[in-house]
């Protein structure tokens, strides 16, 4: 089976605004800006043959408030500067209840699924506490950003940056192929 890393999308892979606090999330192309250095450590990943997924709630689009022709825009864009292998996106509300919704295990599962990944070898990436609990819940290493949206919820790893994140990725995965082998 195969290792996936999974990367929260905003905050991540994206810029977002804040406001009162709480991330916003772009909801056109032209709010939308790639977080560019973000590149050289995807391009690692994937040269360690690591299966990539980006994920995301988007509940504007249930809620009306985002079209999906912007949203397969944005997404487009990601997956032409970024070495990608899926863009998986839970598009519901959190009082919809839906268990592809982070901080449930739905987005992942349904990855690994389709993807044929060994969750309890994955890993996920983060700057939120919604992920790392979604990443507990489907048995991955979560490895989150530094950031205030971290709270003092579950996280197997918190480190300054997504360089070091991906650099702890890399050591842990040296480090396991060790122990199966």
């Amino acid at each position: 089976m195969k290792l996936g890393v999974f990367i929260e999308r905003d905050g991540v892979l994206n810029h977002v605004r804040v406001e009162r606090g709480h991330q916003v999330s772009p909801l056109t192309l032209d709010e939308f800006r790639v977080n560019r250095n973000a590149l050289p450590v995807l391009r690692k990943l994937k040269a360690a043959g690591l299966i990539l997924i980006a994920t995301t709630n988007q509940p504007g689009l249930s809620g009306g408030y985002q079209s999906r022709w912007e949203l397969d825009r944005m997404h487009e864009l990601l997956r032409r500067f970024f070495p990608l292998d899926d863009i998986l996106v839970c598009p519901h509300d959190e009082a919809d209840d839906c268990p592809c919704r982070k901080p449930k295990a739905g987005l992942l599962e349904e990855a690994a699924y389709q993807w044929e990944l060994d969750l309890e070898r994955s890993f996920v990436i983060s700057d939120k506490w919604l992920d790392a609990e979604a990443a507990r819940a489907a048995g991955c290493t979560s490895l989150l950003i530094r950031s205030p949206w971290i709270n003092g919820n579950h996280h197997d790893l918190v480190l300054p940056n997504l360089s070091a994140v991906g650099n702890k990725i890399l050591q842990l995965q040296t480090a396991d192929q060790v122990l199966v082998a």
